[in-house]
């Protein structure tokens, strides 16, 4: 293929970033981007000179990959359908809502023999690029990601739509599984979880405190974790990494080090979707498997779980209090 023909299905706050690279990747053709909503493919369309369309189905037979940034709920349902295509796809974070649905995407690219990427964007950042390179044995995690209320994503709750991110990155730099969860959450401005906190533990011993939430006064995207002798904080909107080092002076005596990774900026999105061609095109292994996505999404559900537990157990408590 001289390039690979793109189709983006569902161009809201985040799809729309979709078609917006494409179109600047050499090897990508944007053949055209989907949505149901009046209007609104034709607005996203025509900056990007290529086609709009309201139907999924019509991008059939025309394109050789596609992004899906669709609510969560039709991951499955539009990403199963592509790839008895024989389409390539990208489906964003979370892979589904169900593992039953993680498991049809998975089973589908199998079966057809096509690329599943899904798009934990995280992944991309050139901190955490930096901070891969680091990493030798975490010990503890400490993760916060606050955001101000936004319409989008309510079709699920905060862990599925923020903590994710974080989820993803500690799963990827911790070899180890998840052996014990414990988490709270609360709904504030809709009826889902809006804050939520996490305990993990790992079977190594690692432990992961993880807060997400999307009613917060400020924009917050912050990890921090340490390791023997070091302890190490990633600015993900900043894009750079401090390391804290205790070292030995000539002396004899311990001091703390601090050393700055500030890696070449780049957007990840851009590196997102730049990898997702080359793994279409067979350059190269697919950067988020749909394993890795049914994965995180295993220890997101088993998160929300637990907080909508503790959140009904609260609620429970407050309605005995006033009845006595």
């Amino acid at each position: 293929m001289d390039k690979i023909r793109i189709g983006v299905v569902g161009v809201g706050a985040l799809g729309q970033h979709h078609a917006r690279v494409y179109s600047t990747l050499p090897d990508a053709t944007l053949v055209g981007v989907v949505d149901t909503r009046p209007g609104r493919a034709e607005e996203i369309a025509g900056p990007l000179a290529t086609q709009s369309y309201t139907d999924y189905r019509q991008l059939f037979g025309k394109v050789d990959a596609v992004s899906i940034a669709t609510p969560t709920m039709l991951h499955a349902e539009i990403g199963e359908q592509f790839l008895n295509q024989g389409v390539s796809v990208l489906v964003e974070k979370p892979i589904s809502h169900t593992l039953a649905d993680a498991d049809r995407l998975i089973r589908a690219a199998q079966t057809n023999r096509c690329v599943l990427q899904i798009g934990h964007l995280e992944r991309f950042n050139p901190a955490i690029q930096a901070v891969r390179q680091i990493v030798k044995r975490p010990l503890f995690f400490e993760a916060h990601r606050m955001g101000l209320f936004s319409p989008r994503s309510l079709d699920i709750d905060v862990i599925l739509d923020l903590m994710i991110h974080d989820l993803d990155i500690i799963s990827l730099l911790v070899p180890a599984p998840p052996v014990h969860v414990e988490a709270v959450g609360i709904a504030i401005l809709t009826r889902r979880i809006d804050i939520a906190n996490a305990r993990i533990q790992f079977a190594d011993g690692c432990v992961a405190n993880v807060t997400a939430s999307r009613v917060s006064t400020e924009k917050i995207r912050k990890l921090r974790f340490f390791q023997a002798r070091e302890y190490i904080s990633v600015d993900y909107a900043r894009q750079d990494v401090a390391i804290f080092r205790l070292d030995g002076s000539p002396s004899g005596d311990l001091q703390i080090v601090r050393q700055s990774i500030t890696p070449p900026h780049r957007e990840p999105l851009d590196a997102e979707l730049g990898a997702f061609l080359d793994a279409a095109r067979g350059r190269s292994p697919v950067a988020c498997t749909g394993a890795e996505g049914r994965k995180t999404l295993e220890l997101a559900l088993q998160i929300l779980e637990r907080a909508e537990k503790a959140q009904a157990q609260a609620l429970n408590a407050v309605t005995d209090a006033k009845d006595a």
